[in-house]
């Protein structure tokens, strides 16, 4: 399988792929004590603009470990994590990589607004930039009614959508998304997704989400599966 076609042909046409992140037998090993626990197993793999990827798979199988190497959270004990279209490591987030994580993880003393227009200001966006961005992105996604309450008074799906909105504010090249429905109940789960994929319609941003939900992934244009450590990328669909 080509992993990385910064290059292919269709037709008469030649194509430049453009790759958001890329793996090459990337591995991730940690200790329990003297005993080596392998996380991910020798993955490689491509993100594109545009792709739509879901990652499959039980608990513990290293969908977290794949998301946290290629958002660089993480560095792998073998093989390597680039980023040929969005540059070196350092400078990624949140403005070429935004992560949403399973819990929302707002900031209890900050008002909505504040808490998605948080990240721009700690990496020296302007004030009045980073509001308006931060307001923007609420309104992408049917929120901004609620921009002054406070993470206590609002449900869990909101509160979730708050998290999506916060990357969402920095206008992201590759999304990483790691089980973002695993705590609401599926019309909830639904309504995010269907609120989050409209807000990337006009945009080249590649998505990836590590889901349990068939619903979610079967929304997905690629679906990949990992078992013990092991990536899968050349799977399909079927009813």
């Amino acid at each position: 399988m080509q992993t990385v076609p910064y290059t292919y042909l269709t037709g008469e046409l030649r194509i430049m792929a453009r790759i958001f992140a890329s793996m090459n037998n990337a591995g991730r090993t940690y200790m329990r004590g003297k005993t080596p626990i392998a996380a991910l197993v020798s993955a490689t793999c491509a993100v594109s603009a545009g792709d739509r990827i879901a990652v499959v798979g039980p608990s513990g199988s290293g969908k977290s470990t794949l998301l946290h190497l290629m958002g660089g959270l993480d560095a792998p004990t073998s093989g390597s994590v680039s980023w040929p279209e969005l540059g070196p490591k350092k400078g990624l987030r949140p403005q070429k990589i935004g992560i949403i994580f399973q819990t929302e993880s707002l900031l209890a003393p900050l008002t909505v607004v504040e808490n998605v227009e948080l990240p721009l200001l700690l990496e020296g966006v302007e004030p009045s930039r980073a509001r308006i961005s931060a307001l923007e992105a609420l309104r992408g996604i049917a929120l901004e009614s609620i921009a002054d309450k406070l993470p206590e008074e609002l449900s869990g799906g909101q509160a979730q959508r708050v998290a999506v909105a916060r990357t969402l504010a920095s206008r992201p090249k590759l999304i990483l998304a790691d089980e973002p429905t695993g705590q609401l109940d599926h019309p909830t789960a639904q309504g995010l997704f269907d609120v989050f994929l409209a807000s990337l319609e006009e945009t080249d941003a590649a998505l990836l989400v590590a889901t349990h939900d068939p619903a979610i992934a079967k929304r997905m244009n690629t679906l990949w599966q990992i078992r013990y450590g092991k990536l899968e990328t050349d799977n399909a669909f079927h009813d």
